[in-house]
């Protein structure tokens, strides 16, 4: 697996239709992934699990003495280990502790519905029986056994989807490069026949695509000679090098994109550690919590998710990697309504969870449940239900104040740890609502609650400026104010002319801070963003009072003085009627 930057993966945040079904080499007509018959399994799982092993297990790190950096299975690479070198660690590999049912089990318990395993990865060592070479987990080592049989058993009797990882690069075959290329191409088929004949796997999962002698052309004629021998295979787009259109669905690596990408398929994978393949010293894990949390954002996003798991060389998942998915997987079981078979909601992702949707069903996964006893949410359809997912007890739904969407009526306490999740049975064809941060784009006011107030929160705000960010997730704040004539801005529209009183809630850093003003309309009101402890100690300050007529005008707060270092952390400006 090839750590990449997210420069190497074109995310848009809009929907994309799918591309006009094209003739590929050998009569192939490609149909759309989105909703094949044959991507059918993969829509429901939208979670599974990831295994990098190989003889990078052996070395574990380190090389001659020396602990060596980057992830585990680029060891060859990385501490430049000759071939005959790396070879010898073959005769140290003996998975004795090897349990396919084991694993079959790990990966159930933590609600995965498929498994990808490296049947071959960059070092070109085969952990399959193969008959192209005899570098390989049967031939070259003691252990004389083939895992990947055992495995797809194992997975099959547990009703879990089983898959392999190939790489298309290899550092082991003298001839797998530009000049090479027409020779090895051939053994590289025939090790792929193997592997779709004799484990019958339902995904291909490629790697290494982007060496220079590895071509779109060369892409597409791989991808439909596999679907020749099996017409149902999901293939990555790792296949090919046109990452929006080749295979059935992107790759994005440890990341997860800002928003859903429409009409395509997308896959998160992710290690729980640090790497991929095994470390000894690696022991950086992600929590129960973070897992979950992921799981429920890519599938608001319409993603799926591959969380990697490295075993050791004698074949043992490392104790921590299976109790943090199985504390994980609890919360799956009693939830996994809300991932599986989900896509990504018509409803902009609220700041207190996500959202998913099945159907007419939408699944609200709240992560910050409300101290208020509501939620407020963004939807113009009609709710025929809501309940909660756990125990099934019914909620309250009433519109919000403005009429802008719908409040619910919750429970004093949250009915699941670490997000509860609310169904709402909608009718009629969803409508698309704006987020706030839309809104103001398109010259729209903030919305009016119903005391006559107008919050202007940071995810609504337009930046103006190269450097501000939004930060943080359900606290959102404007940050990375550095540039003294940058600004921020919302619209505003009172139901009511008066005067209101403006209050700012921020946090600024000692050694930094400037004066500001808050302008609305004609009228100003100034501050002085004071440190307040530190960037995470908001506090709310008054500023004075504006007058404002029943029209629609601008607010914007900017920095009235230069400065060196940065302004503050914003996290809102209000407007209340003035007594």
């Amino acid at each position: 697996m090839n750590a990449r930057t997210a420069a190497m993966f074109a995310l848009s945040l809009a929907a994309a239709l799918p591309a006009a079904a094209e003739p590929a080499p050998g009569g192939f007509v490609k149909d759309d992934p989105f909703t094949s018959p044959r991507t059918a399994w993969y829509r429901e799982a939208k979670y599974g699990m990831f295994i990098h092993w190989g003889l990078y297990a052996v070395p574990a790190g380190e090389y001659n003495g020396k602990k060596i950096g980057g992830i585990g299975e680029w060891i060859m690479n990385n501490a430049k280990i000759p071939i005959p070198e790396y070879e010898k660690f073959a005769a140290r590999f003996n998975p004795v502790k090897f349990d396919a049912a084991a694993w079959a089990r790990a990966a159930k318990a933590a609600g995965m519905r498929y498994l990808v395993i490296t049947s071959k990865h960059h070092d070109g060592f085969s952990m399959f029986d193969t008959k192209v070479n005899d570098y390989s987990i049967v031939k070259a080592t003691p252990y004389k056994r083939d895992p990947m049989k055992e495995l797809a058993a194992a997975c099959k009797a547990e009703g879990i989807t089983f898959c392999f990882y190939y790489s298309i690069m290899d550092w082991h075959h003298p001839e797998a490069n530009d000049r090479g290329a027409a020779t090895y191409i051939p053994q590289m088929k025939e090790q792929l026949r193997e592997l779709v004949a004799q484990y019958d796997p339902g995904l291909l999962w490629f790697d290494g695509e982007w060496v220079g002698w590895w071509n779109s052309e060369k892409g597409r004629d791989l991808e439909a000679f596999l679907r020749g021998l099996k017409p149902g295979l999901v293939i990555n787009n790792r296949v090919g090098k046109r990452k929006t259109t080749d295979g059935d669905y992107e790759t994005p690596e440890q990341e997860i994109p800002k928003g859903a990408l429409g009409k395509r398929l997308w896959e998160t994978c992710m290690t729980l550690n640090d790497t991929w393949g095994f470390k000894t010293d690696d022991h950086n894990w992600k929590g129960p919590l973070e897992v979950v949390l992921k799981l429920c954002d890519i599938a608001s996003k319409g993603g799926n998710f591959l969380l990697n798991v490295g075993p050791d060389a004698e074949g043992v998942i490392p104790e921590p990697s299976v109790r943090i998915l199985a504390e994980a997987g609890q919360w799956v079981a009693e939830n996994g309504e809300a991932i599986y078979g989900t896509t990504y909601s018509p409803v902009p992702n609220p700041s207190w969870g996500r959202i998913t949707r099945k159907g007419n069903k939408l699944y609200l996964i709240v992560f910050n449940w409300p101290s208020t006893g509501t939620l407020s949410l963004a939807l113009g359809n009609p709710v025929g239900k809501a309940s909660l997912l756990k125990g099934g007890a019914e909620v309250k739904v009433q519109k919000t104040a403005d009429g802008s969407g719908v409040e619910l009526v919750v429970p004093a306490a949250a009915p699941s740890r670490p997000a509860s999740v609310i169904v709402l049975e909608c009718e009629g064809e969803f409508q698309a609502v704006k987020s706030l941060a839309e809104r103001t784009a398109d010259g729209e006011p903030m919305p009016v609650q119903a005391d006559g107030s107008i919050l202007l929160p940071a995810i609504g705000a337009k930046l103006v400026g190269d450097t501000l960010q939004i930060e943080g997730q359900g606290e959102e704040n404007i940050g990375f104010w550095t540039k003294p004539g940058e600004s921020v801005e919302w619209y505003v529209q009172p139901k009511k002319a008066g005067a209101f009183k403006v209050e700012v809630t921020y946090a600024c850093a000692d050694g930094y801070g400037s004066d500001y003003e808050v302008a609305v309309g004609s009228e100003k009101v100034t501050g002085t963003s004071a440190p307040t402890g530190g960037w995470q100690d908001y506090k709310t300050v008054a500023l004075g009072t504006v007058k404002l007529g029943e029209g629609k005008v601008k607010a914007v707060v900017k920095p009235t003085t230069n400065f060196k270092q940065a302004l503050m952390n914003l996290r809102s400006v209000k407007l209340t009627p003035a007594p």
